[in-house]
């Protein structure tokens, strides 16, 4: 074998006995595809990923995620609860209407109040608790409502 010098462009023997290959073996590497870090020149830097640092990210992410999720939910179910409310009170309101003394028939589409009259008795009119003057004929006034076409009651606004 020929070592050809850079410099002077000359050849000159190598000596064969004079490589240690021991040596040699320590700074090759067997399996160069298992190493951490690149092992040529040329050769793509492999940087090793922090794996706490990954998981961490993802369970941050995670967590964003389902809380928005949750967090709709949760303002889904308080419409819900709302709207569920608002009927109860409608029905309730409904309930006491129909219940209550009328002396007329009431008319689809139009508005009446709900008064009760010294604790005792439910009356619906006409007249709205804006419109007596000085003359208040009931205790209080409990709800005005509209009648609806399938006969039953939009609550306009409850006093109670």
């Amino acid at each position: 074998m020929q070592e050809i010098n850079k410099h002077n462009q000359e050849t000159r023997p190598i000596d064969i006995n004079q490589i240690d290959l021991e040596k040699l073996k320590e700074k090759v590497a067997e399996n160069p595809s298992l190493l951490p870090y690149a092992h040529t020149v040329g050769g793509v830097v492999i940087k090793p990923e922090d794996e706490g640092k990954i998981k961490t990210n993802a369970l941050e992410a995670m967590y964003q995620q389902t809380d928005m999720q949750m967090e709709q939910l949760y303002k889904q179910m308080q419409l819900l609860a709302e709207q569920a409310k608002n009927i109860h009170t409608r029905k309730a309101i409904s309930e006491r209407i129909y219940q209550a003394e009328m002396r007329f028939e009431p008319l689809i589409g139009r508005t009446y109040h709900l008064y009760e009259r010294d604790g005792k008795a439910d009356v619906l009119s006409l007249i709205a608790p804006h419109e007596w003057g000085k003359s208040k004929k009931y205790t209080r006034c409990i709800a005005s409502a509209r009648l609806l076409a399938d006969h039953t009651w939009e609550i306009i606004e409850v006093t109670i």
